[in-house]
């Protein structure tokens, strides 16, 4: 199976961007060991710092998909679902 690299890019209401930055800060130590987990770096937009934009790399769709369903994810979706504005996820396959 391919590797999947994801690009989600999340923007935290003006007055919550503090909250949804530990939220998503929370995610990084147990997210990086689970199975099938290649890379996974937060950045937060220099000008613009409501946005902020996970880049991963996964080995397999099945390891995404078990990462989207595990406690430490849906703990934080929970947690942020009143806070964010908006959110948006590519799933991409290189081509080159």
């Amino acid at each position: 199976m391919l590797k999947i690299t994801i690009v989600a890019k999340v923007t935290a209401k003006s007055d919550q961007i503090e909250a949804v930055k530990i939220e998503l800060l929370k995610m990084i130590a147990p997210t990086r060991q689970e199975e099938g987990c290649i890379e996974y770096r937060l950045h937060q937009d220099n000008d613009n710092p409501a946005v902020f934009v996970f880049y991963e790399n996964w080995k397999s769709l099945t390891c995404l998909e078990q990462h989207l369903n595990s406690g430490h994810f849906q703990a934080y979706v929970t947690a942020v679902g009143d806070l964010i504005t908006d959110k948006s996820v590519l799933k991409l396959a290189e081509i080159s």
